[in-house]
C-alpha cells in the first residue's frame, strides 16, 4: 500500500515540477543554469516522497568554479531525483534526442540548455560534440554525462563510452568522478525508512596536454576508479545497515 501511495505521489509530483520548470525555462530559455534548479525541484520532494536518505561527499564538484565533464554511474530513472541534489552550478547534461518528446520533462530538458544528441545520426551526433567542445571552452559550463551510455540496473558498472572523454580531452578541461552506491536493488519503498545512497565524487582528472592517443589509459583510469569507488560506497553501507 505505501508503495502505491508513493507511487500516485510522485506521479503528481512529477507533473508539479515539470510546470514549474517549463516556466522557468520560458522565462529564461536556454540559461545554463537552469539545470540545477530543475534538477532541485525534481530531487528534493521527491527524496521524502520516497523515503531516500542521501549522504555527500562531493567537495571536488562543488569547488570546481571552471568548466568541466562531469561522468557519473546510471543505474536507473530514479537518479533524476537522486543526483539532482548534487548538480553544480552552470552544469548541463547530455541527453539522448528522444528525452525532448517526453511531456513536461522533454521540454524542459529543452529549454535547460541541455545537448540533445541523435545516436542514430552520426553525423548530427557529431555536431552535436563539437557544441559541447565549444560550450566547455568558451561558456563556462560543465556537462554532466551518464557515460555508461545505458541504466546498469545496479549490475555493477558498466564499459565507459568514449564520448565524455573525447570532449574533455578535445576541450583540455579536466573530468570529474561522481559516484553514487548501489541503491536499486536495496531500495524498499513499502518502508518508511526505504534505504540509504551515497554519493561522492572523486578529485578531477586534468586532460590539458593529452591527445586522443591517451583516450585508452584515460577511460581505464576512471572505470578503476568508479568502479573502486561505488565498490567503497556499497561497503560502507552495508557496515551501518
Amino acid at each position: 500500500m505505501l508503495f502505491l501511495l508513493r507511487m500516485l505521489a510522485m506521479g503528481v509530483h512529477f507533473i508539479i515540477a515539470g510546470i514549474l520548470g517549463l516556466l522557468l525555462g520560458i522565462c529564461r530559455p536556454f540559461n545554463p543554469d537552469n539545470s540545477r534548479l530543475c534538477a532541485r525541484f525534481y530531487s528534493w520532494p521527491a527524496l521524502c516522497i520516497l523515503g531516500l536518505r542521501v549522504e555527500t561527499d562531493t567537495t571536488s564538484l562543488r569547488d570546481h568554479v571552471r568548466s568541466a565533464v562531469i561522468v557519473a554511474n546510471h543505474q536507473s530513472n530514479y537518479d533524476l531525483f537522486v543526483v539532482g541534489s548534487v548538480v553544480p552550478e552552470r552544469t548541463v547534461c547530455l541527453g539522448k534526442k528522444s528525452l525532448k518528446w517526453v511531456p513536461f520533462f522533454g521540454q524542459l530538458f529543452w529549454l535547460s540548455g541541455n545537448v540533445l544528441i541523435d545516436r542514430g545520426n552520426p553525423a548530427r551526433a557529431k555536431q552535436a560534440m563539437l557544441t559541447t567542445t565549444d560550450t566547455l571552452q568558451h561558456k563556462d559550463t560543465s556537462i554532466w554525462v551518464f557515460a555508461e551510455g545505458t541504466r546498469n540496473l545496479g549490475k555493477g558498472l558498466l564499459p565507459l563510452k568514449k564520448g565524455a572523454f573525447q570532449m574533455a580531452i578535445a576541450a583540455g578541461v579536466p573530468i570529474i568522478q561522481v559516484c553514487t552506491s548501489t541503491y536499486v536493488k536495496h531500495m524498499q519503498l513499502n518502508r518508511w525508512n526505504s534505504g540509504t545512497v551515497k554519493i561522492r565524487s572523486l578529485a578531477p582528472i586534468p586532460t590539458c596536454g593529452l591527445t586522443q592517443a591517451d583516450l585508452p589509459a584515460l577511460m581505464e583510469q576512471c572505470q578503476q576508479q568508479m568502479r573502486a569507488c561505488i565498490d567503497s560506497l556499497d561497503a560502507e553501507i552495508e557496515g551501518h545497515a
